[in-house]
Parts: structure tokens; sequence; C-alpha cells
């Protein structure tokens, strides 16, 4: 029997790697000031269709249950976050911090960096509609990077705002009417050909001209904030670069702009998003996006709450770990055990086991054998087994209330009292 295909076995060395990722997540949302949450990994339909439409059905896991009721795996969290906020909606103190690791599932095609299932970090800020907001989300994500090991030349943060992108598209004359399909080739500017592109925006129904001005700005021959200044914008489009502009130059201050650069083409699929969006990528150009999010201020009223602002992101551990594991940023699994504790003799095991136990109270990670196969072979098993120390019960110790403490390391041992061995173990950590 093997696993269902595009999911995975944790066997020791990989769960050793996952729990390293998800504290690193832990320690760096809760150095922000997020609190953790939870939902149900099964969820009815309509949360999810509601959101994304009919057409989200097709990647989903997906059945009725005993009830009738039409239910599915969660492909994704942001749902359910929504729909908790909207139940509680007058309650809560806003703005809200929240974070999650929730395991998502999608019927979807194997390939590197994307499973049939995966973890993932998400972190959402309700409430609050302040560009510094925006800011501090994306800020999280680069912290977490930064806590990983990863640095600016690692990776990329691309930045943008739908409602530029809208202003754009007006002043050049495009009709709202084929603006979702124009947001949809934008979208796949860093997927495909140049050539291709001007086909894609032909297709859709953009004039020559337009879509050179588009080609340019997705390319970065012309500088989005210049073209906007020369351009007739809107009041409200003007409004938003400015914002975008400050929201940029809080990552200067905080010391982290070398992480972050517009890019026109950074459109994020779902039509839920209102404002600045973005996407963390590998310089590399190995993997796929490492993250994406964005502010959907929207969202939270669609599923019966209050209209409340709302900015989050989703930072999946397949890729992640992918870029770790290649960096060589993922730490050796730690020991599986600190102590062993090893009898001499069989008539020793029992006061063996009482050693361990003590030493188990104290907070030490300790074991002794189950059948001991004698003192040396005992050692190298646990030398094997990469233990710190060893404590030897003999006969003479025991009658004294003594025992001799090993460093496997350095192979240096000396005689202890049984009540002074954790203290010592713990001085030589």
């Amino acid at each position: 029997m093997q696993s269902l295909k595009g999911f995975r076995d944790f066997f020791p060395e990989e769960m050793a790697e996952r729990t390293y990722l998800f504290d690193s997540w832990r320690r760096v949302a809760r150095r922000f000031g997020f609190v953790e949450f939870d939902g149900p990994p099964l969820e009815l339909l309509e949360l999810y269709t509601r959101k994304s439409g009919d057409e989200i059905v097709g990647q989903l896991y997906n059945f009725q249950d005993r009830g009738g009721r039409e239910v599915a795996l969660r492909p994704e969290m942001t749902p359910t976050l929504a729909r908790m906020v909207a139940a509680r909606a007058p309650s809560l103190p806003k703005p809200l911090k929240w974070f999650s690791i929730p395991q998502l599932f999608r019927q979807e095609k194997n390939q590197r960096g994307r499973l049939r299932e995966h973890f993932q970090l998400n972190v959402d800020i309700v409430g609050s509609p302040a560009i510094e907001a925006d800011a501090e989300l994306l800020s999280v994500a680069l912290e977490v990077m930064r806590e990983l090991g990863l640095a600016p030349e690692d990776v990329v943060a691309r930045v943008n705002d739908r409602r530029i992108i809208s202003g754009v598209l007006g002043l050049l004359g495009i009709s709202p009417k084929i603006a979702p399909a124009v947001y949809a080739v934008v979208d796949k500017f860093r997927k495909v050909p140049a050539e291709v592109f001007s086909d894609l925006l032909a297709e859709a129904g953009v004039e020559r001209n337009a879509a050179l001005q588009i080609q340019g700005l997705c390319d970065r021959s012309v500088n989005l904030f210049e073209w906007c200044r020369s351009q007739p914008v809107d009041e409200t489009t003007r409004r938003v670069v400015s914002d975008l502009e400050r929201y940029l130059e809080i990552f200067r201050e905080a010391k982290l702009g070398q992480f972050v650069e517009t890019d026109f083409s950074i459109v994020r699929g779902l039509a839920y998003y209102t404002g600045i969006v973005f996407e963390l990528y590998d310089r590399k150009g190995v993997e796929r996006a490492i993250c994406g999010g964005g502010r959907y201020d929207d969202l939270v009223a669609s599923f019966g709450g209050p209209k409340l602002p709302a900015l989050g992101f989703g930072m999946g551990d397949v890729v992640l770990t992918l870029m770790l594991r290649d960096r060589g940023l993922l730490p050796a699994p730690a020991p599986r055990v600190e102590v062993v504790v090893i009898p001499v003799g069989g008539e020793l095991q029992s006061a063996a086991r009482q050693v361990t136990n003590e030493l188990r109270s104290a907070g030490l990670p300790t074991e002794t054998p189950f059948e001991p196969a004698g003192v040396g072979k005992d050692l190298k098993a646990a030398s094997r087994d990469r233990a710190r120390f060893a404590v030897i019960v003999g006969p003479e110790e025991w009658q004294v209330n003594e025992a001799t403490l090993k460093d496997l390391g350095s192979g240096e041992q000396y005689r202890v009292p049984i009540r002074e061995l954790a203290s010592r173990i713990r001085d030589a950590q």
C-alpha cells in the first residue's frame, strides 16, 4: 500500500523539518502581535463557491454528507476566517490580528512545489484601512524569510495595487467589459514569452498602442510612478499611487527596502482583492511563488458581516521547504534523547528506571534500554542516537546514591550524586 498521489508521509526527519518551519512561523507571527486561531477542515461547499465562483468546484475534494449537505475539504483558510469574523463581528476588538497554520486540500495536477495537500501560514488583519496595516502584513512575510535565513538576494516581494491597474486600464480606454480578461492576461506576464503576451492582449481586445503601454509597465521599461505622474489619471488613482509610494517608504524605514519592488504584472488572480497585492518569489527563479496576498475589503461583508477592511496572505510549506533544503538552511534533526541511563547488569534495571524517571521529571529527554545489551554496546547505541550524555548506574555507585556521568562528546566522565545529576547535565549543556 502506498500513500495517495499528491499526499505526503512525514517520517521523523521530514516531521522535524515541518516542526522547525511551523515554530519559525509562530515565533514571527507572535512577535508582531498576532494570535493563533483555527477552524474545521470540512466546510459547506457554498463557503468556497460564494467567494470564488462555481468554477472552483472542479479543484475541490467535495461530496454530499449523510445529511444531504454539499461539503468540501478546505482548499484555503480565508473563507473560514471571513465566516468566523462575520459571526462575531460586533464583539471582536478591532483591528483583529490573527494567524493560522491549516492543512489545505485541492484536487490539482501534481508538480514541483504544488501538491494535493499542503500546510500554509495564513496571516490576516481585519478592521484597519491604514496603509501601515498593509505594510505590516508584508513585513510579517519578510520577517519570516529573515528568520529562516533567507536574504534579499534569495527572495523578492513584488507589489502592486489593483486600483492602479484599474485606473491605468481606464486611462488607456479599455472597456470595463473586457477588463477582467485583461487582468487575466497581465497575470500571465511572467509565465509566457513576450510575443505570446502581446497576442493574448490582442485576443482580449486591447488595441496596439494600449498593449505597448501595458507591456512597458509590466516589463518595467516604463516606471510606474513616473508614468502615472505624466498622465491625466483620475484623483482616486493619483491618491492610490501616493499611498503605494508611502508603503514602499515604510519598508525603507524598516531596512526591508531591498526585499521589495513594484511590479505592474502582479494582479493576484482572485477577484476579491481590492487594493495592494503582493507575491514573494525565489530570486533564482527556480520555484513558484512562495507567498501571496493583499487587501480584500469586501470579503467579510459578502459572508453576512459588516463591511470591514481586511487583508491577509498565505505562505505554503512545500515551496518554502524546497528552497530551504536547496540552500542548506534546514537544521539537522535534534537528537532523539539527551540522556541514556545504562545499568551495569540486569539487577540494576529498576535503579536505572528510577534515575530515568527523575531526569524526565526534571525536564530532560531521557531513556533507558528496554533490554540492556551491556555497557559497551549500550554506549555505542547512545552515541549512534546522538545522545549528549550517558548515566551509568553501577552497583558500587548505587549503594552510595551516585552514578557515573559520561559526556559522550568529549569522553569525560565522573561520579555524581544522583540528586545532582539533572543540574550537572544542565550546566554542561
